[in-house]
């Protein structure tokens, strides 16, 4: 048997397929072009469409080396020799080409005679029902028959994904590692009585059936060879090892852990695992950030973070209590970095977002840590409270928290963890101020069954539609009267409701009999859509037909900043680069709204790029266009998908020629040139790993710049100078107040240095706290923008006691965001002072009339940040 370099088998797999004629493609991304997959799990997975039957191959033969991702088993990484998250999948694909006889012939001859592999070693099995495969195996290859296993379904049919669809028989091929250890007494041991001897190195999957609805079984029309072989695996049989974290895909790193950590490698067995642990999740964090995937609380984001602090908390295991994951991505790189180009050209930024969040979770791990040591030794057990609580106050997310149990042997029950989320998620909405979205709509049962409402807001702003449905307070009634506030459902509207971040029209509507104004428009189920509607003159009745008509200086300014958002998400990526991916949107009247991933704030630089490229399309005046067609269809020709979002099986793209396609149902512009302007007015942290821009466009823009030219004109007057002159009197009066203030040495005057003198750690975080008599909220909020621009990272409350009311300040630092809500924390200590108080998660203010409690509230500080 031949060793062969993780690089040269690679190599030698892809050139042996290119000789059978197949089309060597390069890896696909981790990120599926398919919104129902996290993560690309298979080799197949690019391929999905074509195994489908709804897209036609370009090739009728492939070969690839697949990069691919997958966590269900995570627990096992680490303590298996073959567990792992990233990993690589060879794979040969044949679409209505050869099928089984050339599919067999060619695995074999490749592990046989390239790979050198000797036939001794090996075994097959093949499906019970698979006499084909059982006959080329036997008769074509030459395997002798007690080498043939012949397996049922749950070891050897591959599929169908759901209930129906594509299906086959698939056929294994085992590797012999001579390993004897759960061989039973007395009889030879084969792949199916013995476990860990024999390691499956080859999967061919003969996708040859359609399964419907009952489960009978059809032969497909075209049938597809779908084969897949575990790079890692492979280079194990080959460099005679084991173990896969042998072999020279993962020694490199491992000698890299050893050199950060000083602990030896093969010394201990649990240490042992923890440095396997970490050189496992360090390739598939460089991976997942390479494509611009970052650490958040939910989807791919909160994915990566569970590998992220899995492997941090093994590395407390191993007596890292720094930073330290950061400092292993360059022997990644090094060692992936010319097959994968992509982890080289991000290299900082992954070591840059990694870093920073390391630090975060290292904040709080050791007191997480330290409150489960007090939990287990008080309790013996944790129970769904106590995971809860290490979730919410200390970022353990429930996996870790669980596994650190079972290493103890400890019972956890996480079986009310999600009632504990969902009460959490009701207590922040009603903190908000925000109305609960949890009501139903038992009155939609009034409807016939296939009920749709007909939208024709596409092409026209006014329409005529009958009423078919009035509500008053959830109940039905037969009509709505002067002064009332009702729901309205009719068989056709140009009304567009609130959906995929776009606010809902408004307008109003008029029935022989009576008028209303159109307040909001949403569509609680699917095609059916609700007009809220209040009777201003009149009475509105069911079965009247009603004009309707869509307010058209709203509903233009709408689609203005609809197509301007499309435009943005273009112009993010080719400003950042392919890793910005759309993490959010609201598009009104009034401004646009958009959320995306990237790790850091942009500099003016890119802001401005950002904007020149828009206003660049926009002047270029592009025509917009709008066409139908199959979902497999766009996703195939590159349509920009939203992961998470639904799809019919026919979607609506939107497109503007050599900028951007996008599968998209809103209302836009019918040339770019409509937009007239786009500014971008801010620019912030929306959570970790994910930035937020805010623009305006056409009036929108306009309105922007006479406020900031009246702004202009005011500090003019204010200051008795020209505009020339603003920038340099205001440097002049900034360096006279830090004169004063650093004359400041005592005495209740608001002081920056009184601030920063009280910091205290509480619950994981510095929080600094100042309390001043006769001090107004502005001059609170301009302290607490002071400490937090010196100190970077931490939480500032701020008191200002007047003889019967008392204002508060809260500020929280951006890389907090994910932890603490200011709006929330301020409300807490609004409720303490006998008051009220709101705002945004980083910046809140209060007031209360109990200002004797201050001081109470300041002790139980603690508390009340939770």
């Amino acid at each position: 048997m031949k060793y062969m370099s993780s690089e040269e088998l690679r190599e030698s797999f892809l050139r042996f397929f290119e000789k059978k004629g197949h089309k060597v493609l390069p890896s696909a991304s981790l990120i599926p072009d398919d919104p129902q997959l996290m993560f690309t799990i298979a080799g197949m997975v690019p391929f999905k469409p074509i195994f489908w039957g709804k897209v036609e191959p370009v090739y009728t033969r492939i070969a690839t080396c697949q990069k691919c991702l997958r966590t269900v088993d995570i627990e096992n990484v680490g303590k298996t020799p073959r567990h792992h998250t990233f990993f690589e999948m060879l794979g040969n694909f044949s679409f209505g080409d050869y099928f089984k006889e050339e599919a067999i012939e060619w695995a074999w001859e490749f592990v046989t005679e390239v790979l050198g592999v000797p036939e001794e070693k090996l075994w097959v099995s093949v499906y019970e029902e698979d006499e084909e495969s059982f006959r080329i195996w036997n008769e074509k290859i030459g395997l002798p028959e007690r080498k043939i296993l012949r397996l049922g379904k749950e070891d050897n049919f591959w599929g169908p994904a759901g209930p129906t669809g594509p299906c086959g028989p698939d056929s294994e091929i085992f590797y012999d590692t001579g390993y004897s250890a759960g061989c039973p007494q007395g009889v030879e041991c084969t792949p199916a009585n013995s476990e860990g001897r024999f390691v499956e190195i080859w999967n061919l999957v003969f996708t040859e059936y359609y399964q419907d609805e009952e489960g009978r079984l059809h032969p497909l029309p075209r049938k597809n060879i779908d084969t897949g072989a575990g790079l890692e695996r492979m280079c194990a049989m080959l460099q005679g090892v084991y173990s896969n974290f042998d072999t020279d895909l993962f020694r490199p790193i491992i000698e890299a852990i050893q050199d950060l950590t000083g602990v030896s490698y093969g010394s201990d067995e649990k240490k042992d695992v923890s440095i396997r642990v970490i050189a496992d999740h360090i390739r598939a964090i460089t991976f997942l950030m390479s494509e611009g995937v970052f650490p958040s609380n939910e989807g791919r984001g909160y994915v990566l973070r569970r590998i992220v602090r899995r492997a941090m908390r093994h590395g407390v295991l191993l007596g890292e209590n720094k930073p330290f994951l950061h400092g292993l991505v360059d022997v990644v790189v090094e060692k992936m970095g010319k097959v994968y180009p992509e982890i080289v050209e991000k290299r900082d930024t992954v070591r840059e977002v990694l870093q920073e969040e390391e630090r975060k979770f290292l904040r709080t791990l050791e007191q997480g840590i330290r409150i489960f040591e007090e939990i287990v030794e008080k309790k013996g057990r944790l129970d769904s409270k106590d995971v809860f609580r290490l979730y919410d106050t200390y970022g353990f997310p429930v996996e870790i928290t669980v596994e650190m149990a079972r290493e103890r042997g400890l019972e956890v029950d996480t079986s009310k963890f999600n009632d504990y989320m969902e009460e959490q998620r009701r207590k922040s909405r009603l903190a908000m101020g925000e109305v609960e979205f949890a009501k139903k709509y038992e009155y939609l049962e009034e409807l016939p069954r296939d009920f749709k409402t007909v939208f024709t807001g596409y092409e026209k702003l006014s329409d005529v539609g009958k009423v078919v449905l009035l509500v008053k307070n959830g109940e039905v009634v037969q009509k709505l009267v002067e002064g009332e506030v009702g729901e309205v459902v009719l068989t056709r509207t140009p009304f567009y409701p609130e959906k995929g971040g776009q606010a809902s029209d408004t307008g109003s509507m008029i029935t022989p009999r009576g008028r209303g104004t159109v307040e909001y428009v949403f569509e609680p189920v699917e095609g059916v859509t609700v007009h809220r509607v209040r009777v201003t003159e009149g009475e509105i009745a069911e079965e009247e037909m009603a004009d309707l008509f869509v307010d058209e200086r709203k509903r233009r300014a709408t689609m203005r900043n609809h197509t301007a958002t499309h435009l943005l998400h273009a112009a993010l990526k080719r400003v950042l680069g392919d890793h910005v991916r759309q993490a959010g949107s609201l598009v009104a009247p009034d401004r646009l709204r958009f959320d995306f991933t990237h790790p850091k704030a942009l500099t003016d630089e890119e802001i401005r790029r950002v904007e020149d490229l828009v206003n660049e399309w926009i002047l270029s005046d592009l025509p917009v266009e709008v066409y139908y067609t199959s979902y497999e269809e766009a996703i195939r020709k590159g349509v920009v998908a939203l992961f998470a979002e639904k799809y019919g099986d026919i979607v609506r793209v939107v497109r503007v020629p050599g900028v951007s396609e996008e599968l998209c149902g809103g209302t836009h512009v019918n040339r770019t040139g409509q937009i007239g302007l786009f500014k971008i007015v801010s620019e912030e942290a929306s959570s970790s790993g994910v930035r937020r821009i805010e623009a305006v466009t056409g009036f929108g823009a306009l309105e922007l710049a006479r406020k900031r030219e009246e702004t202009i004109l005011e500090l003019k007057k204010l200051l008795g100078v020209g505009e020339e002159g603003i920038l340099e009197r205001v440097q002049a009066l900034r360096e006279r107040v830090r004169e004063l203030e650093r004359k400041v040495s005592s005495g209740n005057v608001v002081s920056e240095k009184v601030v920063l003198e009280s910091r205290r750690n509480l619950g994981g975080v510095d929080v600094y706290t100042g309390v001043f008599d006769d001090v107004d909220p502005k001059t609170l909020g301009g302290l607490a923008d002071s400490v937090l621009a010196r100190v970077k990272s931490g939480m500032v409350v701020l008191f200002g006691r007047g003889k019967e009311k008392v204002n508060v300040v809260v500020k929280v630092s951006e890389d907090l965001l994910e932890r603490f809500n200011a709006a929330e924390i301020a409300k807490r200590i609004a409720e303490r002072l006998g008051g009220s108080g709101g705002g945004s998660k980083s910046f809140a203010q209060a007031g209360g009339k109990s200002v004797e409690k201050v001081g109470e509230v300041l002790e139980r500080l603690e508390d009340l940040l939770r």
